[in-house]
């Protein structure tokens, strides 16, 4: 049995930046910047990357296999339904959702909301929940835990497609179905942005990996600090526009 498994999601066929899930950040594919960090959270037992069984996903896979790092491709549209069967193979007790669109995923904040989940004895903890409810860790730190027993009824369970699509709804859509824990930052910074959708996020993060290298370990709190000292920084994507949960994806996933 393993104890916690981090699923980081990743698909080709993102909808306003295809392939951007291997696209270079300072050396490394964005994809690789997500598993550094992921590795360094002390929380986390085991990663494997989901990718779905579509052929523009072959890559993610051959990337994987060249690397060594465990790989599981399962549907394309329904991620519950992959998240489902790429855990069973670990038997974990908790599982972790990265995606892989957040290449500066803080370990400490995984660590911390491992440890809600832990300590708390909740079925679900995360950094966020999307719209309507409100966010206050900046856009690109978000982490979901869940044990696997409420995965696995979220796979039985769970009709719509948003809940099959963004994995975890089903926990909190209905208040009183299961025991949650959202973790709150005072002051707030969730007008933030620090993850990648567009070109100009990609350029962001490009920017801040830049201002850091060669360091793979920097927190979010410093990168807090730096775009504190240059703000203009974060004129580089402040017209894009932030999706929810809500906004469906026809090809699948949220990747």
């Amino acid at each position: 049995m393993t104890g916690t498994l981090a699923i980081i999601q990743a698909r080709m066929s993102s909808s306003r930046l295809p392939g951007k899930v291997l696209m270079d950040i300072c050396g490394e594919p964005m994809l690789k910047r997500v598993i550094e960090r992921v590795h360094l959270a002390k929380s986390i037992d085991q990663i494997v990357v989901a990718t779905s069984t579509n052929p523009t996903d072959d890559e993610i896979q051959l990337w994987c296999e060249k690397h060594s790092l465990n790989c599981f491709r399962g549907s394309m549209q329904d991620v519950l339904d992959r998240y489902y069967y790429a855990a069973s193979g670990y038997d974990p007790k908790w599982v972790a959702r990265i995606t892989a669109d957040c290449p500066v995923i803080d370990p400490g904040l995984i660590n911390a909301t491992i440890r809600a989940c832990v300590e708390k004895n909740v079925d679900f903890t995360a950094t966020r929940l999307p719209p309507p409810f409100h966010r206050t860790y900046p856009i690109g730190l978000d982490v979901e835990v869940s044990t696997f027993a409420a995965l696995k009824r979220a796979w039985q369970e769970a009709k719509t497609q948003a809940e099959r699509e963004h994995v975890f709804p089903y926990l909190y859509d209905e208040p009183g179905r299961f025991k949650i824990h959202i973790l709150n930052h005072e002051p707030d910074y969730g007008s933030l942005r620090w993850t990648v959708d567009t070109a100009e996020d990609l350029k962001l993060i490009r920017e801040i990996y830049q201002r850091f290298q060669p360091r793979i370990d920097f927190g979010w709190e410093e990168i807090l600090q730096l775009v504190e000292r240059e703000p203009e920084l974060m004129q580089i994507n402040s017209a894009t526009r932030h999706k929810n949960y809500m906004d469906v994806d026809t090809r699948g996933g949220s990747e």
